[in-house]
């Protein structure tokens, strides 16, 4: 059985106090069934747990909150090759809608991409999530590249932590206003922010 998803598609600034509170008890259920510490970020109503969203995808069902994906145009630098990105995160789906192809709906973001002119989209997802991501490149929407880290900045100051974090994690590249082959090449990735 498939579920009958209507996505909201939505500047930062449209939304409302009563959103960022329903976004928050999402992630916070969505993001705190790995554990306590990935739903910290989303305590008092913020819907973000980085860098904010200046774009996003909601995603509503009969039983209300199905979905989410934020969208963030940034510049990163891959090697020693400044790019322009769309970073894609905040990816969340409810969990009795896993498995029922939500993600393939994803694609309801492509034309907003093409509006937001951006060469390519990027994410960046945990080595567990292998066979989901690359179910959903199949149709060429994407492609995952490994073997590549990527050094962020903390969202918050910590006296005692260093300021940046450097992760193992593999990319999600989808060419949107260039071809794949123009995916500059380097093992290192400075998203210079926090993570969407």
């Amino acid at each position: 059985m498939r579920s009958d998803v209507r996505w909201r598609l939505c500047w930062e600034n449209e939304l409302q106090l009563a959103d960022h509170a329903e976004l928050s008890d999402f992630f916070r259920t969505n993001y705190g069934r790995t554990g306590a510490f990935h739903a910290k970020p989303f305590q008092g109503g913020r819907s973000w747990g980085g860098a904010r969203p200046e774009f996003r995808a909601i995603g509503y069902d009969a039983h209300g909150l199905a979905a989410h994906i934020g969208i963030l145009r940034r510049f990163i630098k891959v090697g020693e090759v400044d790019l322009l990105v769309a970073e894609l995160g905040l990816y969340g789906i409810r969990p009795d809608l896993e498995g029922l192809g939500i993600s393939f709906s994803l694609g309801v973001v492509f034309p907003v991409l093409q509006q937001l002119r951006v060469p390519f989209a990027f994410g960046t997802v945990r080595h567990a999530m292998r066979n989901h991501v690359e179910r959903f490149c199949r149709g060429g929407l994407a492609t995952v590249i490994s073997g590549v880290r990527v050094r962020s900045t903390l969202p918050d100051v910590h006296p005692d932590l260093p300021p940046t974090r450097l992760e193992d994690v593999l990319l999600l590249v989808s060419p949107i206003g260039r071809s794949m082959d123009e995916w500059p090449s380097g093992s290192l990735i400075d998203r210079n922010g926090p993570e969407l």
